[in-house]
């Protein structure tokens, strides 16, 4: 989970709206932000990709089950 003592999400669109005027410690904190918030982001389209996955064999494998069992 991101860590949103650090800066939050409205300081980091104000941070982005001003960006010009912004310090290089403020460009820091809101590089680490949306680094740490894409890593997160990343992980969870893998692990719902897999669960997806998964759910689909799971699928198949009791649809074919009812198939043989209803045609034979």
């Amino acid at each position: 989970m991101i860590d949103l003592g650090k800066i939050n999400i409205d300081q980091v669109g104000e941070i982005i709206q001003n960006i010009d005027s912004k310090s290089n410690s403020d460009l820091t904190k809101v590089m680490d932000f949306l680094r740490d918030d894409f890593d997160e982001t990343k992980d969870l389209i893998i692990d719902l990709t897999k669960h997806l996955d998964n759910i689909e064999k799971m699928y198949d494998l009791v649809h074919n089950e009812y198939k043989r069992r209803t045609n034979g």
